[in-house]
């Protein structure tokens, strides 16, 4: 089951040249999609101005330090999602994350590389793409159930949908209709062409529905971590001061004069609980 190509499978019923032109069409709808949301919600003209600022303002970063701050952006704050400081929360982002690109590259690799059943497959790839689809599902039902701030923090139902949650439910509900779909196809049970109709429905509003949802996020996310760093090494901060409390010129600026002398680790605070007061 895990080392055949569901997607070969199929090729007698549909023309591997239908299903590629989805694929295709998909990923029209992802780079449309996230044109529109950059461009409607001003994100990139944003960077670009905020960018400009900060040179202007701040300190010269030479071509080294440039260099550094581009691979600490791609090492932290890309390859290990850095900016999350819980670990649960880091380690389902992760699963997620990885597990999308691993289910979407084998998933292309097996459509346009080995389309028919008389193509033998890798069976490396099959079992890729098996790994990625659960990658994903483990790391989304993780985040949906457990996580989510509504849900861990204010005992809200873990089935309460909001539009923020367009991204992750569309690409939960895809993933995971794959998986049956094929699991279904592999045994030669009743209902595969049924739930391949909902995977495709399913899957056609997670890459259309890039304008509403958080997908475009995964593309500009990094620029926004790279200009932060920039503007911190730059001195400007979003022109907010980068120097700590411990500085007695920024202890002397502080509004409540009990916080002057303060420490700088004062204790866990209201981190010493879990937020489960509800």
């Amino acid at each position: 089951m895990f080392t055949s190509n569901p997607f070969a499978a199929i090729s007698g019923s549909i023309s591997p040249a239908i299903m590629q032109a989805y694929v295709v069409l998909m990923i029209l709808l992802v780079a449309v999609g996230t044109i529109y949301d950059i461009v409607h919600k001003g994100s990139a003209r944003y960077f670009f101005e905020n960018w400009r600022r900060s040179k202007s303002k701040g300190k010269e970063v030479s071509g080294g330090e440039m260099l550094g701050i581009a691979v600490k952006t791609g090492v932290v704050d890309v390859l290990t999602s850095g900016e999350f400081c819980n670990v649960r929360r880091r380690i389902a982002h992760l699963l997620t994350m990885y597990g999308f690109i691993l289910y979407v590259v084998t998933t292309a690799l097996m459509i346009f590389q080995y389309p028919m059943a008389s193509v033998a497959t890798p069976a490396v790839l099959p079992q890729l793409w098996w790994l990625g689809g659960l990658m994903v599902c483990a790391g989304g039902y993780w985040f949906w159930f457990f996580i989510r701030v509504d849900v861990a923090a204010e005992g809200g139902s873990p089935f309460r949908l909001m539009k923020a949650d367009l991204f992750v439910l569309s690409l939960l509900i895809s993933v995971t209709l794959g998986l049956v779909w094929a699991f279904l196809l592999a045994k030669g049970m009743a209902g595969s062409g049924g739930v391949f109709v909902l995977y495709i429905i399913a899957t056609t509003v997670l890459f259309g529905s890039v304008p509403w949802s958080k997908f475009a996020h995964m593309f500009f996310k990094p620029a926004a971590a790279f200009e932060k760093r920039l503007s911190e090494a730059n001195g400007t901060v979003e022109n907010l001061p980068t120097l700590t409390r411990d500085d007695p010129e920024q202890q002397q600026r502080h509004s409540m004069e009990l916080l002057r002398d303060a420490p700088m680790q004062m204790g866990l605070g209201i981190k010493r609980d879990a937020p489960r007061h509800y």
